[in-house]
């Protein structure tokens, strides 16, 4: 079966100002971000992909330009299923605020019992993301073979899902694993079982260093905007 790359988007505009992106409209990659972007074609360069999927969120579509622009031959497949988690009436507020709703404590510590008001819950993000991933995989296989490369950009809640299946481990235990943006994560499936071969991986150490504010305790909603 084919080994999928993962891509978090580069950093949103949404993850400077603190804000809980979701589905809201015009969210736009930051002026790292676009750099991260432009980064992505050579940190890919030896890779021969055989298909692009992305979610049909802004960020991801200008992630993925530059490597669109080095690669004429391929387009984009967008699947709303790996779009980011439906946050309802989450979307668009402050982090900061959000840390003081009762819901947020949920979602830290027992995911597969978070719904969000007005939205869905973090079972149904991770299914439909799950399954979009297994049917691409057939797809790729069918028309590329079972030795495919094939990419998805998508966001940092539904990529560590994503991992976490393959992983083999609960839901609740998503939030111990970390995604900057426009990190590469890197799964190879198989038909016994997945192998999780990149997590991550953004070339860039600096994230690891001692910080002035040391990173929260909670894992970040939505994925975070990775080192300062």
């Amino acid at each position: 079966m084919p080994t999928l790359i993962l891509v978090r988007h580069g950093r949103s505009t949404a993850n400077t100002e603190g804000l809980l992106a979701g589905w809201t409209p015009g969210v736009a990659l930051d002026e790292r971000g676009r750099t991260q972007a432009a980064a992505l074609p050579q940190r890919l360069a030896e890779l021969p992909l055989a298909e692009i999927v992305s979610s049909p969120l802004q960020r991801c579509q200008e992630t993925l330009q530059p490597l669109l622009d080095a690669r004429p031959g391929l387009t984009v497949h967008n699947d709303e299923r790996i779009g980011e988690c439906h946050y309802g009436d989450w979307s668009g507020r402050k982090l900061a605020e959000l840390n003081d709703e009762p819901l947020m404590q949920v979602v830290q510590a027992h995911p597969s019992a978070a719904a969000f008001p007005g939205g869905e819950s973090m079972r149904a993000m991770q299914t439909r993301a799950a399954e979009a991933v297994r049917e691409w995989n057939a797809r790729v296989e069918r028309d590329h073979g079972a030795d495919a490369v094939y990419l998805m950009c998508s966001h940092g809640d539904i990529i560590k899902s994503l991992v976490a299946d393959a992983l083999g481990l609960h839901l609740d235990l998503f939030q111990r694993i970390s995604v900057d943006p426009c990190s590469i994560t890197a799964i190879r499936y198989t038909r016994l079982r997945p192998f999780l071969v990149r997590l991550g991986d953004t070339g860039d150490f600096a994230s690891l260093a001692p910080r002035e504010t040391p990173p929260a305790d909670d894992a970040p909603v939505g994925g975070g905007a990775g080192a300062p």
